[in-house]
């Protein structure tokens, strides 16, 4: 007979940690949390949801869609600088597979237990696989990153590395000859961009210490040329005519500066893929959970004693101009022309 909603919560969700702001977690109608706010924080929220086929592929490894759905909410808080304290979590499962959840809950778990982060509740019901996780953190209302802050001649910044979740997902489809996983013989670099897909780093530590330095962050998800276009203040780039819209700041990205890891670059090197393809990969991909910021030119040296803190790799991959173009400049200095700008919901 399979286990009821109330012993599945029991089994996989119901842990003895409830951390400082939970007074009742899982299993009542509803949890109970404190407001430990101190005078000027707010709170801060945020909700996904990861829909199988969609966000992940079918088949991946349930411990990593746990990770991954906690992650991908833990990185909105870090774009807001804010410091995470629950968690709740709405799990839609087509049947109960115990192996399943056993792999699921452990997952998500070893992520939460690295920020002692408690799960206060939630819901589960029966359909097609889906993951909604919602997060709150705390902040200084004042001081909370936001996307609204960036100025003309600001320079921008990317932490870690770009790309590697969106090759590790086109050579694990295997959507073209030149991706095909049998073909490529770095075995070790392909199961590290796999990881990067399947497992991102929310940069938390580095939000934390971009308070009072950064002047707008986002996190990378949709692609860095579709979420860098919110920090210019011209909404989403759904399609080219935003590229050019008046009203809102430019940018010049150069793409010899973007980060890109070894292991990436070594897969380019042996694929048969053209520098726009490469190029559209890097910059026009999601998954890649990274901060986007803002700086002023005077304040390059806080943001590289903010990056070391954290213990965070941030480069500097351009600047803010005056209203026109989102431009990204290729080693000859030509303008990159692509069509295709980040993913797109629907």
């Amino acid at each position: 007979m399979p286990l009821s909603e109330f012993a599945i919560i029991k089994q996989y969700f119901q842990r003895d940690f409830k951390g400082d702001s939970v007074i009742l977690g899982p299993g009542d109608d509803c949890a109970l949390v404190k407001t430990p706010f101190k005078e000027g924080q707010c709170q801060a929220l945020s909700m996904d949801t990861l829909v199988a086929g969609v966000h992940f592929p079918v088949d991946t490894n349930p411990a990593d869609v746990g990770y991954k759905s906690l992650a991908v909410n833990l990185s909105d808080l870090a774009a807001m600088g804010a410091k995470p304290i629950w968690f709740s979590l709405a799990l839609t499962l087509p049947d109960v597979d115990a192996d399943w959840l056993a792999l699921f809950s452990s997952g998500l778990y070893s992520l939460a237990e690295q920020y002692e982060l408690p799960l206060i509740g939630g819901d589960i019901t029966k359909g097609p696989l889906s993951i909604t996780i919602q997060i709150a953190g705390v902040v200084e209302s004042s001081l909370a990153l936001r996307r609204d802050g960036a100025k003309e001649g600001d320079k921008i910044f990317v932490s870690g590395a770009l790309g590697d979740a969106a090759v590790g997902l086109t050579l694990l489809n295997g959507s073209a000859p030149e991706f095909s996983a049998p073909s490529y013989r770095h075995r070790d670099n392909l199961k590290y961009l796999k990881a990067r897909l399947d497992r991102p780093s929310p940069r938390v530590s580095l939000g934390l210490e971009l308070i009072n330095v950064a002047s707008s962050c986002i996190d990378v998800s949709d692609g860095l040329l579709a979420d860098l276009s919110h920090l210019c203040g011209r909404g989403s780039l759904s399609d080219r005519s935003s590229l050019g819209c008046k009203g809102s700041l430019g940018t010049e990205i150069y793409f010899e500066q973007l980060p890109l890891s070894a292991e990436l670059r070594a897969y380019f090197e042996d694929s048969q893929l053209s520098e726009l393809e490469k190029a559209k990969l890097v910059l026009a991909s999601g998954d890649d959970y990274e901060l986007c910021f803002s700086a002023p030119e005077e304040r390059r040296e806080e943001v590289a004693a903010a990056a070391s803190k954290a213990g965070v790799p941030v480069t500097l991959i351009g600047k803010f101009t005056e209203a026109g173009s989102i431009r990204c400049i290729d080693a000859n200095g030509e303008m990159l022309d692509l069509q295709h700008l980040g993913f797109r919901h629907f």
